[in-house]
């Protein structure tokens, strides 16, 4: 079990016509499937770091209307903890001149189904589970979000 700390990250859930936003990526040497996503750096609050990753990520404007939940999970292969914070919002059409992260393939707007049939590619189970409990009508208000700078 590793002894280092949870990582605190984010997830844009985007959904538009019963199609879910994700990300092609690579962050090693496997290609993955994942929602707009990533690290809360130091300073940063939780609502700024989903916008800015939505952002890097897919070139889009992301706004933010609820949170979804929280999640944590441990890479059974390396022992790494993850707390998720998954944000539910919309999202701009994507501005073509912005250079996406490195590590992204491409944008791709998929439905539960298709998901369901990759989840073999998935970075994480959590990608699945927050799709499902958005699609279940889980919604907390930004509110609780409280960021106490």
């Amino acid at each position: 079990m590793s002894t280092e700390k949870p990582h605190v990250t984010v997830a844009a859930i985007i959904e538009h016509d019963d199609r879910f936003l994700l990300v092609e990526e690579q962050p090693a040497e496997t290609v993955v499937l994942n929602q707009p996503a990533g690290h809360v750096e130091p300073g940063e609050s939780i609502l700024s770091a989903v916008i800015r990753e939505t952002f890097e990520e897919t070139g889009r404007h992301f706004t933010p209307d609820a949170l979804i939940g929280i999640y944590t999970w441990t890479n059974p292969r390396t022992g790494a903890c993850f707390v998720r914070f998954a944000i539910h919002g919309q999202a701009s059409d994507a501005d073509e001149s912005h250079e996406l992260d490195k590590d992204i393939i491409e944008t791709l707007w998929l439905n539960r189904v298709e998901i369901w049939s990759q989840r073999h590619k998935l970075r994480s189970p959590m990608v699945l589970r927050v799709i499902d409990d958005y699609l279940a009508g889980h919604r907390h208000p930004l509110s609780i979000l409280t960021d106490i700078s």
